[in-house]
């Protein structure tokens, strides 16, 4: 098996500190096609990506680059079928506080980032203060996460559940 050494790009993480680095990207219809692509296979080859914009492959590489660099890119990532790991059941679980505890809200959603269980969370506004994608092995393994990290909270004042059917994507930011 190789490690990562072998493979630095698959630990590759992008973020932007400054905020407003970010907000004096401008983005043309080179760029806007390119995250487009990315956005439906982000392990395409310069090359293919070059091919597709009608760009040498250098100047294709470079722009990959300052997406990456200015915080557009935010990270690669990779789709992994929950029935591929045992968990074929997928729920939304919607979280609202109580009144007095909207101050434990970072708390709340720092707790949910290292359960097994949540494969994403929203924080909203709204009549609910978060949204969270879970995947499970079945309704009892979804009743006991509800129970144990959600209606136990004393921070929590309800939860509604609902079973996933179907999960699908739209196109990326109409790219």
């Amino acid at each position: 098996m190789k490690t990562n050494e072998q493979f630095p790009q698959c630990e590759e993480r992008y973020s932007v500190s400054d905020s407003q680095k970010l907000q004096q990207v401008t983005l043309d219809e080179v760029d806007q096609k390119l995250l487009g692509l990315l956005s439906n296979n982000s392990r395409r080859t310069n090359q293919s990506l070059s091919e597709a914009l009608g760009l040498a492959p250098s100047t294709c590489l470079a722009r990959l680059k300052a997406l990456k660099d200015s915080g557009v890119i935010k990270r690669f990532t990779v789709e992994v079928a929950p029935e591929a790991m045992g968990l074929p059941l997928q729920a939304l679980v919607s979280v609202r506080l109580r009144p007095g505890a909207r101050h434990l809200m970072n708390a709340f959603g720092s707790e949910l980032r290292d359960l097994p269980e949540i494969k994403q969370f929203f924080v909203l506004g709204g009549s609910d203060d978060f949204l969270i994608h879970i995947t499970a092995k079945n309704t009892e393994h979804i009743r006991q996460f509800v129970l144990d990290h959600l209606s136990s909270n004393p921070a929590v004042a309800g939860t509604q559940t609902n079973l996933v059917f179907e999960h699908g994507h739209g196109s990326a930011f109409g790219l």
